[in-house]
């Protein structure tokens, strides 16, 4: 499965609801700190709003929610993995993606056969503190010639101007959060984000 090169990431289906008419082809539905009615909730939603627009939904962390609702694709962090029961995962027939920040998380997810890698952060990030500095473009380069065919993205401090830079310098597919979220006009700069990326 070809994958788009331009991935956001939202919070809550409202978001799914108002871009995926725009031309959103792959999103990341990443909840946090809310109760498990609002979880399964949010994740069928969004499972039926990108069925509805053709679109690949990930869902991040809740891979036994994702499951139960019939969804395709998980996205794990380093510490969801320490959790998870990957043999259920593929059993269920779910594609994953990892977030990797260091050589030993690299390694440790390359092992996995992972259907994507996440690079991050490539360029400083306001929207988690993180122990990690910037990665930077030769780390893009780097990390894409240890993945080979497995697809790359690049996330973190991401915008429409970095975005080209983070493609030609190796990443397949390049993730944004907040460059749209806390844009004063999100639907300007997600049309802007899928100019700049396909």
């Amino acid at each position: 499965m070809n994958l788009d090169r331009f991935y956001p990431i939202f919070d809550h289906s409202d978001w799914l609801r108002r871009m995926l008419p725009l031309g959103v082809k792959l999103v990341q539905l990443r909840i946090k700190d809310q109760p498990d009615k609002v979880v399964h909730e949010q994740i069928a939603i969004s499972r039926d709003l990108c069925r509805a627009h053709g679109a690949v939904l990930v869902v991040n962390d809740y891979w036994r929610v994702a499951i139960d609702a019939g969804c395709n694709w998980i996205h794990l962090g380093q510490e969801d993995l320490d959790d998870a029961d990957l043999k259920a995962i593929r059993r269920a027939g779910l594609k994953l993606g990892v977030s990797t920040h260091d050589d030993d998380e690299l390694e440790r997810v390359l092992a996995m056969t992972p259907d994507y890698v996440a690079l991050g952060p490539v360029y400083p990030t306001i929207l988690k503190k993180m122990k990690w500095e910037q990665q930077g473009l030769p780390r893009v380069t780097e990390w894409k010639a240890r993945v080979g065919d497995i697809p790359l993205v690049g996330i973190g401090g991401m915008s429409v101007e970095r975005a080209p830079g983070v493609l030609q310098a190796g990443a397949d597919i390049v993730s944004v959060v907040t460059d749209i979220t806390l844009n004063a006009d999100p639907e300007t700069r997600l049309r802007a984000w899928i100019e700049a990326t396909r």
